[in-house]
């Protein structure tokens, strides 16, 4: 059984629950080929199985003996094997490099976890012989059953009858949220920079992308209001989008922080216009606040307890939601492996259900065996206690990798603190100019301007250079459209002095894109700190500098 809480029961419903209205009809915004799917006839027999004395003969479920592993054992770090200090330089991230193993002693003293063939006491137990069989697409019970009270623990959805999903990962999780939503000429709001696999797997189903303008703290409200309340379908070819995919915190690639004011004016918005909200949340838990510099950081250990944790962080957009517009996905990716491909939907019932029926004849259930570790390791090894100690020192190390990422640039690059405009509004911009040393043209607006915005959460930061006054390069046989600007150029450049990093039109919503934000005039850049050293970076600052000059040089305005 889950471990989460427990609540008063009033007829049938629990206490805490009693007052909250039940989700709306979404009927209406299911695809053609979500209404056309059925239960999967054989799935919808497992009903009946656990039944005291049942002759379960009705399916092609191979005997446990046959299945060759007898138990599942890994050993494991701790969940106090990160420092929860927050600041002052004390995170110890250098210390598990991919050199070699870890000194830290820490890191040394590992836990055993072990899943067995059989179930120990009840069939509700986690075991082998169960997560290894076929099973319904929506997973072993147990996890089910912890994921659901963790969602309405946590994220909070202001209905009843919210409903919660495994899922194989929130990229997977996403195609089916399409395909469920979304008919073939569908529109779709997206953040004007975002996750470049959201956007290809949009592509290929016939969706239509319609890019949001943004500013420091995600989607521009009163855009998004003027666009969708001016909406013209005979000049556009389309209705008015029905779903609007947002990567809030963390966002991929800004390393933006949408907050909880924002976030209730978007949701208000969802109601106003009847879209739906994917909320696609693998960072999470890895809200790293404000970047200061090196000499003002104090070090202090962050507020204990498990709800405590969770009140430091920006709430969920479920938390707005007492309609049912909110899709919420989470996923184990980022904090405890990719490869595990679980995570899980929270969302309306009739959503829910449909998605379910799409994972039926795809995915299926997400892998057992992963499922049986995750499960084992937060229900009965860690606990909660022990998941919120780990989700704990995993804020401070990509806080503390953050910090060392913008040290680095800070120390090799001259740069001065404005206010910012366009999509860094809002917020204090470190900028810098660089010019070429010999024959340049010198004025206000020559040259070429870096400018960027401390990330608040994930793991990326996102660098604009501007290329004022720069000619356009010469057309070169072979390079395709993108490699041939100037930021393609320039992100050749870095990949061949050593520094690869990625380029900003592969996060690029729009298919057509404005004169003024050709990639000609400005070219945007991601960059990743999660898995570099802290030498790495200041190797990666360097590089990015003397790259910036040369090319420069080269390309830059000349007299």
């Amino acid at each position: 059984m889950s471990s989460i809480q427990t609540n008063q029961v009033i007829d049938g419903v629990p206490a805490d629950e009693a007052q909250l209205p039940l989700a709306l009809d979404f009927s209406h915004h299911i695809s053609e080929l979500g209404k056309a799917r059925r239960p999967f006839p054989i799935k919808s027999v497992f009903k009946y199985f656990g039944r005291p004395g049942l002759l379960a003969m009705a399916g092609g479920l191979p005997h446990p003996q046959y299945i060759p592993f007898e138990s599942l054992e890994t050993s494991l770090l701790r969940a106090d094997a990160f420092s929860t200090l927050d600041g002052g330089n004390m995170s110890s991230f250098d210390v598990p490099t991919k050199d070699g193993p870890p000194t830290d002693p820490k890191m040394l003293d590992k836990e055993r976890l072990v899943v067995p063939k059989w179930p120990s006491h009840s069939s509700e137990d986690v075991n082998i012989s169960r997560a290894l069989q076929y099973d319904l697409a929506r997973g072993l019970q147990v996890l089910q059953q912890y994921l659901h009270d963790y969602s309405k623990r946590f994220f909070k959805p202001a209905y009843r009858d919210f409903a919660t999903l495994v899922h194989t990962g929130n990229t997977d999780g996403w195609s089916r949220v399409i395909m469920t939503l979304l008919n073939p000429g569908d529109g779709l709001l997206m953040e004007e920079w975002t996750y470049t696999a959201a956007i290809s797997a949009a592509q290929p189903l016939g969706v239509r992308i319609v890019p949001v303008p943004m500013d420091c703290q995600g989607f521009k409200p009163e855009a998004l209001d003027d666009l969708l309340a001016n909406w013209d379908e005979k000049e556009r070819g389309f209705k008015r989008p029905r779903l609007l995919y947002t990567n809030p915190i963390g966002q991929n690639p800004c390393g933006v922080t949408v907050g909880r004011e924002r976030k209730k004016q978007i949701y208000q918005l969802a109601v106003k216009y009847d879209f739906i909200i994917c909320e696609d949340d693998p960072y999470y838990y890895l809200q790293e606040d404000k970047y200061v510099s090196s000499n003002e950081r104090t070090a202090g250990e962050s507020s204990s307890g498990v709800d405590a944790f969770f009140q430091e962080l920006e709430p969920s957009y479920l938390s707005f939601d007492s309609t049912g517009h909110v899709i919420r996905m989470d996923t184990f990716s980022k904090t405890l492996g990719p490869g595990l491909r679980l995570g899980w939907f929270t969302c309306n019932p009739l959503i829910a259900e449909r998605l379910e029926r799409h994972g039926e004849i795809s995915s299926q259930a997400p892998a057992g065996l992963s499922q049986a570790v995750v499960t084992q390791l937060l229900v009965n090894q860690w606990g909660l206690e022990g998941w919120v100690t780990w989700l704990r020192g995993l804020r401070v190390q990509y806080s503390a990798r953050r910090d060392a990422l913008v040290d680095a640039l800070l120390a090799e690059i001259d740069f001065e603190v404005v206010d910012g405009d366009g999509m860094f509004s809002g917020s204090k911009v470190y900028r810098t100019v660089f010019r070429p040393t010999t024959g340049g043209v010198t004025g206000e607006k020559t040259g070429m301007t870096v400018r960027f915005v401390p990330p608040t959460s994930g793991m990326f930061c996102w660098i604009q250079v501007q290329f004022s006054g720069f000619p356009d390069p010469i057309a070169v046989a072979g390079l395709d459209e993108t490699a041939a600007t100037h930021e393609g150029r320039l992100w050749t450049k870095l990949a061949d002095e050593g520094l690869l990093i990625l380029p900003g039109w592969m996060f690029c919503a729009a298919k057509e894109v404005l004169i003024n934000e050709h990639p000609n005039k400005i070219g945007y850049y991601r960059i990743s700190y999660s898995d570099p050293t802290r030498e790495d970076m200041k190797k990666a600052a360097k590089v990015l500098r003397n790259v910036l000059q040369e090319y420069c040089e080269i390309f830059g305005p000349h007299q």
